[in-house]
């Protein structure tokens, strides 16, 4: 798989930071903050791209992989409701140790970025014959998401290994939702969910993924 991004650089004092954002803008992708969960609507390119992102975040502990989204126009079934709000997403390895308080200065010191396309593996090479599932609910698990919210922006900080293992979720709803055939009137859309009961989610919120093809224009 073959994804292009940008390479931006914001330094802050005697620290130099490196920001990866996708190369075209996330138009259908909407990342809905409901307190108690959260909610994300994507199209097929959005799921395929941040599927890609999130395989990429494993590989760069040194880099905050940015993705806009919290200005964009959601689809009409899922606007948000009062006491709701858009969120952007950060994407981060835990090594790395970043405050997300410092965001907000980040972000406003950004380079125009450079250009580059990475070369991931394909989503098909994630072998969940080789997770180990029930390792994950044991204690000395530190495979597991943790969040953050700041600067209308949610950080997901986790491991090489946690978004290694996730990023199956987005490349699931790529390829399966276009497709989508409701067979019952609870379930009308192919949605995959990062769940408390898999393992991956320490002081992390449920985030329920959902494909959307009909989007506003």
């Amino acid at each position: 798989m073959k994804l292009p991004i940008t390479i931006h650089q914001a330094r802050l004092g005697s620290t130099e930071f490196k920001v990866i954002r996708p190369a075209r803008p996330l138009v259908h992708a909407v990342l809905i903050d409901h307190d108690r969960h959260l909610d994300t609507y994507l199209d097929q390119d959005a799921a395929q791209r941040i599927g890609g992102l999130w395989t990429l975040a494993a590989s760069s502990p040194r880099s905050l992989v940015h993705l806009p989204m919290r200005g964009n126009r959601g689809p009409s079934h899922a606007l948000p409701e009062d006491g709701t709000r858009q969120l952007d997403l950060v994407l981060l390895h835990h090594s790395l140790q970043f405050a997300p308080s410092r965001w907000k200065e980040v972000r406003r010191r950004l380079g125009p970025g450079r250009p580059q396309t990475v070369t991931l593996p394909g989503a098909g090479h994630t072998d969940e014959a080789v997770t180990d599932h029930e390792a994950r609910h044991y204690q000395e698990n530190r495979d597991l998401f943790h969040q953050h919210l700041h600067a209308e922006t949610l950080f997901m900080t986790g491991s090489a290994k946690v978004f290694r293992d996730t990023a199956r979720h987005f490349f699931d709803v790529a390829r399966n939702g276009p497709g989508y055939a409701p067979v019952h009137p609870s379930y009308p859309h192919f949605c995959s969910e990062l769940h408390s009961n898999d393992g991956t989610l320490g002081d992390a919120r449920e985030i329920h993924i959902e494909y959307c093809g009909q989007w506003d224009a």
